[in-house]
């Protein structure tokens, strides 16, 4: 009766993959919390103009509903990243930090509508965007 060696088990992940450290899984998270605010800022901006704005100002740039297809498409975008990001998928890393420039661009541009919260998001986006980069360190394969 012939036996069979167990094969060795695999130690290392993937190129494409890596093993997401505490501060990209806080990112991740972070990510998608932007992204949800973003989506259901988009929401109400789609549905209705008046839930979003504070002080009967308006957008800087064009008008409530391009803005708000603009936020819905980038939450949704951003919580797919994020997913990538928290499963550990190599091109999320960068694709999270542009994802958080454009959203950060984007809560500029709405600050006159509805301050408090842009200036709530825009932090977030800050602080992912700190912990992709300042925390990164490239994997040696």
């Amino acid at each position: 009766m012939a036996t069979t060696t167990p094969s060795p088990t695999r130690t290392s992940v993937p190129r494409d993959e890596y093993v997401p450290t505490g501060w990209v899984t806080f990112a991740g998270i972070m990510l998608f919390v932007a992204a949800f605010f973003s989506a259901m800022w988009g929401l109400a901006a789609i549905l209705n103009d008046q839930a979003v704005s504070v002080g009967g100002q308006g957008v800087m740039i064009a008008d409530f509903t391009t803005w708000g297809w603009v936020h819905l498409l980038l939450g949704v975008f951003m919580g797919l990243t994020a997913g990538g990001l928290l499963t550990g998928q190599s091109w999320a890393r960068w694709a999270a930090v542009m994802f958080a420039v454009l959203n950060a661009m984007a809560q500029v541009a709405a600050f006159s509508a509805f301050p408090l919260y842009s200036l709530s998001v825009l932090a977030i986006d800050i602080v992912v965007i700190y912990q992709l980069t300042a925390k990164f360190v490239p994997s040696r394969s």
